[in-house]
């Protein structure tokens, strides 16, 4: 049996689960483990198939159980881990999957156990505090250098170790706990640790290693509970309807809700995983617009350099065009936005550093998920110049609450290709830059905004954003960036997101970014908890009217009017959803309202005048389309509509003079078509065949056909025959053949 198959029927199995579909749940499962060799699997899937049937048959019987609901939580618990244990068994002697690999070589080269490896880490500072102690040699920075080696081993052994493990015993789990608890673990190996429990949960889900994420939370690290509280919420969405039958789970959650903290930094947690979906929008501006706009102006802006020459020196000597090229280019705007996303905690960098993951260090999977560490040997060897000057570049670097670990590495590797001189000048320009802030006292600001718990988690999940986007083998991993990621709507999370405050924060943001429908479903949440106000119900009825739902939206609005009566932007709004619903007599009521309020304003002026013409009330339709040429005379849109009111009401030589100014201008198929209308009904045969000839030459013969069979009744109505129709055809047809 092949790997896609494998999948699809575990797939299968966990769909009919969650579903608690058990008895085809059941079926699928005895057909995965049919050809395995472990006795022990099957005999669980036996247990709980007889199980199951018992239950069945007491329950037919109508034998009263109080500890059904139990039983059957546990049948299931059983059938999902049989599920899970049979894809790994049958997966890891063959897939080619880096997961499976890797468990096929340790298994050859057995890794140490984590108290083995937490011995080892927990030697690590001491060991480097005591190295600095003895005398200066010059073998001290080789021993060094060996030290941290054999941390940095250690490390990544300790994340293979976690992210490959089984299911842990209660043995395993005490071991964990004990590493977690340890006070000489640095934090760096314990956020690591954190991470390769995450990953391995996203392989192969343990209620043990889920619990200790909970625990982790509790840490008095914010790095270490911050990255257990993102794997807490990633693990909940992936396994919100398996996590329904573990009581302690609730247990554990119902308890953290009695803090409102929990509540408060889940919230917070969910917007920036959110706000990871416009990562890819960020990026595509940086690469298309940003970037390629400061690669043209590169020249402009040497040419701002000031050369030694005396003459050229000359401050009146300069094109002051050169100056505003930024203004003129649109390139303030651009890099003003980004600034503003930068500090809303939006991922601006991505396209930048995603090019400079292809260094040694990102080969070990492990250092895509360690913390940015100053001591880390490839780290080490990017400043290898005086203490004092790498100390500058890395306190600059610590210091930026912008940049996620893994750029921080990227940069520091990327140092490294830089020739000596270059890299010498670059440490004098961060020392003058540090001088800079220190005399502004903003060093001490950059520095607590960096261990902010919001800024570790937001770089923390710019991590994950990049291992699951740029990793080589990504593709081997469920990327759930690419998923909804709302956690509001886990059951498991449900009290925890009850919180209308939280409702509102979450809707704004899906609002502001344009996710309409999701902030939609929000508003109506909100609504069944409060009241509502009039600004609810009026971004509801944006939401619906956006969506072309405008029925609902007009009763959005209807009731945002009755909440805040006379509000011009809900007037507008419900004119526009009554006009597009084709309510004209509706909306010309509503545009009037606006109009009494703001009465110069075009928009309004040309949709009045439009409503009354589909109407047919064309005398006072071309009152207000005067109007409107009145006070914007250069209005095409206004000759267009005066034009064609013009021609429905016989005013045929005013309708032929506003069309001559229109084909003068730059005319589309349909002012080239109702042009032709004119010339037809006026006599002039000749020029109506020419003008229809040009609009067909402008749009699909289809479109044109069609638009022009709408138009018949009118036609008719002003006195064309209705047998001239296809020889007009005809003429047209020919005409055009003669312009191609």
């Amino acid at each position: 049996m092949n790997e896609s198959i494998i999948n699809k029927q575990y797939k299968e199995i966990i769909n009919l689960l969650d579903k608690r579909s058990f008895r085809e749940a059941l079926q699928a499962i005895e057909l995965l483990i049919f050809d395995t060799q472990d006795w022990e699997l099957r005999s669980s899937f036996e247990e709980i198939y007889t199980s199951y049937q018992y239950m069945l048959q007491y329950m037919r019987q109508g034998s009263i159980d109080p500890d059904r609901d139990k039983l059957y939580n546990k049948l299931l618990s059983t059938a999902y881990q049989i599920a899970d244990k049979a894809r790994i068994l049958k997966l890891t002697p063959s897939s080619t999957e880096f997961y499976f690999d890797r468990i096929r070589y340790y298994k050859l080269i057995p890794l140490r156990s984590l108290p083995e490896l937490q011995l080892e880490l927990e030697t690590y500072t001491e060991d480097i505090a005591v190295e600095h102690l003895l005398t200066n040699d010059a073998n001290q920075e080789m021993k060094l250098d060996s030290i941290r080696r054999r941390h940095e081993q250690a490390y990544s052994e300790l994340f293979y170790r976690t992210w490959l493990s089984d299911k842990w015993t209660e043995t395993d789990e005490e071991e964990a706990r004990n590493f977690l608890t340890s006070l000489l673990v640095q934090i760096n190996d314990l956020s690591l640790f954190i991470s390769a429990i995450t990953l391995s949960l996203m392989e192969y889900f343990d209620i043990r290693k889920f619990m200790l994420l909970f625990d982790a939370y509790q840490h008095s690290s914010n790095e270490v509970n911050q990255r257990a509280l993102v794997g807490i919420a990633l693990i909940v969405f992936m396994y919100d309807e398996r996590l329904s039958i573990y009581p302690e789970v609730a247990a554990r959650i119902n308890l953290l809700n009695e803090d409102t903290n929990f509540s408060n930094e889940m919230n917070r947690i969910q917007i920036q995983l959110l706000r990871s979906r416009e990562t890819k929008k960020i990026d595509k501006k940086m690469r298309e617009e940003i970037i390629p706009e400061m690669m043209r102006n590169v020249n402009i802006s040497r040419k701002l350099d000031i050369d030694d020459n005396d003459e050229e020196n000359a401050s009146d000597d300069q094109n002051p065009d050169w100056e505003d090229w930024m203004e003129r280019s649109g390139m303030n705007d651009k890099l003003k936005e980004m600034s503003e996303l930068q500090m809303e905690g939006a991922d601006v960098y991505m396209s930048t550093f995603a090019q400079l993951k292809t260094y040694p260090f990102f080969h070990d999977m492990a250092n895509w998920f360690y913390p940015f560490d100053a001591q880390h040997s490839s780290v080490v060897r990017a400043f290898s110049t005086t203490a004092n000057k790498r100390n500058i570049l890395l306190d600059s670097i610590l210091q930026s609450g912008f940049f996620c670990n893994s750029d921080k590495y990227s940069f520091c590797l990327t140092i490294t290709q830089i020739p000596p001189n270059q890299r010498e000048m670059m440490t004098q320009q961060f020392e003058a830059q540090n001088e800079a802030l220190s005399e502004a006292k903003h060093y001490e600001k950059m520095l607590a905004y960096s261990q902010r718990t919001e800024t570790i988690s937001n770089q923390y999940i710019q991590d994950l954003y990049r291992f699951f986007k740029i990793y080589p083998r990504r593709h081997e991993f469920r990327d759930l960036f690419e998923e909804s990621l709302n956690l509001q709507y886990c059951k498991t999370l449900k009290d925890t997101f009850n919180n209308v405050e939280h409702m509102f924060t979450l809707a704004g943001y899906f609002f502001a970014k344009d996710y309409l429908l999701e902030a939609l479903m929000l508003y109506q949440d909100i609504i069944k908890e409060t009241e509502g106000n009039a600004e609810i119900y009026q971004k509801i009825g944006y939401c619906f009217q956006k969506n072309k739902n405008y029925s609902k939206a007009i009763e959005a609005y209807l009731q945002a009017d009755l909440l805040k009566p006379d509000n011009v932007w809900t007037n507008r709004h419900l004119a526009i959803s009554y006009r597009q619903s084709g309510q004209y007599d509706k909306a010309l009521e509503y545009y009037k309202k606006v109009e009494a309020a703001q009465s110069e304003n075009l928009t309004v002026i040309l949709q009045i005048g439009l409503c009354l013409a589909e109407l047919k009330q064309y005398d006072e339709a071309l009152a207000y389309f005067f109007k409107l040429e009145y006070l914007d005379n250069e209005s095409i849109k206004s000759q267009r509509a005066i034009a064609w009111c013009s021609f429905v009401t016989r005013k045929f030589e005013q309708a032929m003079k506003y069309y001559s100014k229109i084909l003068e201008k730059k005319p589309q198929m349909q002012d080239y078509l109702n042009a032709g209308h004119v010339a037809w009904i006026t006599g002039n045969i000749n020029t109506a065949v020419q003008r229809y000839a040009i609009a067909l030459t402008l749009s699909d013969k289809t479109v044109f056909i069609n638009q022009f069979d709408k138009d018949k009744e009118i036609l008719l109505k002003l006195g064309i025959n209705k047998n001239d129709f296809p020889l007009m055809i005809d003429l047209i047809k020919y005409s055009a053949d003669s312009l191609e």
